[in-house]
């Protein structure tokens, strides 16, 4: 009897989770970077030959997870410059961006983290961690419940891919 009961409050607190992601990226993106994103159907997978980045947080305590953004490396190019005030040209490295895209995690997750929060789910925050490659995937194990968010403008797109432990 308890299994439906824990299943039901695990796709609340999922569909929850994928509720507010879906609104801080996009508020996160104009707010921050004036950069406008929406919502895609269909989340594509990232296989940027030249580079993708993943900045990633985690959340633990009464819901425990972690959010993952992918980019390409030329999006994350330009968040960096756009974060720092720069051109483009300016951007020097990968550390750069790499800390660009950590910190930019970091807000996308703690607007979703407050809202948690807010809603009675309380949670503390991990540190940013970022990743860079080619042809980057993140395998969800079995107690975890995956789902992947899409987001695009004119020029770029972003996945959100969300993990909500069981």
């Amino acid at each position: 009897m308890n299994q439906p009961s824990n299943s039901n409050t695990m796709n609340q607190t999922m569909q929850l989770l994928e509720e507010l992601t879906s609104e801080a990226v996009p508020r996160v993106f104009q707010d921050l970077l004036s950069i406008e994103l929406h919502p895609d159907a269909t989340p594509r997978v990232m296989d940027d030959p030249a580079a993708q980045i993943i900045g990633s947080v985690g959340f633990i305590g009464d819901t425990t997870g972690i959010i993952y953004l992918y980019a390409s490396m030329e999006f994350a190019r330009q968040i960096t410059g756009t974060m720092l005030g720069i051109s483009e040209a300016e951007v020097e490295g990968e550390e750069m961006v790499a800390d660009a895209i950590g910190e930019l995690s970091n807000i996308v997750v703690g607007s979703v983290k407050s809202r948690l929060c807010d809603s009675g789910k309380h949670c503390t925050l991990t540190i940013p961690s970022v990743v860079c490659g080619r042809h980057l995937t993140v395998e969800a194990a079995s107690n975890i419940h995956q789902k992947i968010l899409g987001f695009h403008n004119s020029h770029h797109y972003l996945r959100a891919e969300l993990l909500l432990k069981v």
